[in-house]
């Protein structure tokens, strides 16, 4: 293998712990929830649909069509995930107290949520993410990051301290193709300039491993919470690469 194409989210980073989520962007709205309320708030959102979380349980029909392009506009992504939390606090009825201040702080909740994705303090490195890209690095081994995500991550990448590993970002709102299309691992190949077939690409969906349809090779990882190693490293070993050099 000559190169490495890195799954963000699930693979890189994990979204932060959900009711954590809810309390930072409650406060960042002047709310003040109780852990507990919060926590019953998050297992709503979460259940919703979470950008970084499980797919939601129903998709409402005013936000299918944002829902089908999340992942290749950044006006969809923002209006399906920020939709999907305005469902769900209307299913919470946080906005139906009497308290004028509070509800008018509820209303801002849906954008507080979503911007929780936009900052670093929204997301965790896995503990294997930057040793082991630190280790292909010094290799010289090319690593592109391809995920599927409506927003750019750069500056999060920057913020976290792996961006100086990267050598290209394939994310598919800017590419117009979305995983498990093989498009978006072929032009993540021909960014680092090596055939598919010396490529291995690393994730933890099924999305991922459609690698293989573009000719790459393929590791899938298993499911993660933040702050548990993930065998992300194991990545070193399958490229022939010693973490000690």
């Amino acid at each position: 293998m000559e190169a490495v194409l890195v799954d963000f989210h699930g693979t890189i980073a994990q979204v932060e712990d959900p009711v954590d989520w809810v309390l930072a962007a409650a406060q960042a709205c002047g709310l003040s929830l109780p852990r507990l309320r919060a926590t019953a708030l998050a297992d709503l959102l979460v259940a919703a649909g979470r950008a970084g979380g499980p797919l939601p349980q129903r998709v409402p029909p005013h936000l299918v069509e944002e829902w089908a392009n999340r992942d290749l506009y950044e006006y969809a992504h923002r209006a399906a995930y920020t939709g999907l939390a305005r469902a769900g606090l209307d299913r919470a009825g946080l906005d139906r107290g009497p308290d004028g201040s509070a509800a008018s702080a509820a209303a801002q909740l849906p954008e507080a949520l979503y911007d929780r994705l936009l900052v670093p303090d929204g997301w965790t490195l896995y503990p294997d993410t930057l040793p082991t890209l630190a280790a292909l690095h010094r290799q010289r081994v090319p690593i592109a990051v391809v995920s599927n995500i409506g927003f750019d991550i750069r500056p999060v990448a920057e913020a976290l301290g792996f961006a100086r590993y990267i050598d290209a970002f394939v994310l598919s709102y800017e590419v117009g193709r979305c995983k498990p299309d093989p498009a978006i691992f072929q032009h993540a190949c021909t960014k680092l300039g090596v055939p598919p077939e010396r490529a291995l690409m690393v994730g933890d969906t099924p999305a991922d491993g459609a690698a293989v349809h573009a000719g790459c090779r393929a590791y899938l990882l298993p499911p993660a919470p933040a702050g548990t190693t993930n065998g992300l490293a194991a990545v070193l070993r399958l490229v022939g690469v010693d973490p000690s050099d």
